[in-house]
């Protein structure tokens, strides 16, 4: 009897793994309930899942997140100042339209830091939702 061809690419590397006795239960469950074999349920998991990134939280990153939250409250209040002083000159009218102009690039250009600080920083710790605060 001539053996089974699959039109499959040939794969030749393997992966291979450790797991409890409970976590290979629930492997094995899984990829049953699926009617899935091992190899094609870790291909799927592979290149169809979405996994959450663990952040982990040190007393170095601590100290790091505790600055950079300070910083961008900092951010927080300059822009308000901006904010105001903008309300003003548009309330003077004309001898100070260069000025209001001015004001709102550099409102701008502030909020644009504050996005780049919090999205580096998110990419640091593996949270790249962190500009999102």
């Amino acid at each position: 009897m001539k053996p089974k061809t699959y039109n499959t690419p040939k794969r030749k590397c393997v992966v291979k793994t450790r797991l409890t006795e409970d976590e290979r239960k629930t492997f094995e469950d899984k990829c049953a309930a699926l009617s899935m074999s091992q190899s094609e349920y870790i291909r799927q998991a592979i290149f169809y899942s979405k996994i959450t990134p663990v952040i982990r939280v040190t007393a170095h990153s601590e100290e790091m997140l505790t600055a950079v939250s300070s910083l961008v409250a900092q951010y927080g209040k300059i822009g308000s100042n901006l904010n105001q002083i903008a309300r003003y000159l548009n309330e003077y009218g004309i001898p100070y339209n260069a000025l209001s102009g001015e004001v709102r690039a550099a409102v701008s250009d502030l909020a644009a830091l504050k996005f780049e600080v919090l999205k580096v920083i998110g990419e640091a710790y593996g949270n790249d939702k962190a500009y999102q605060f």
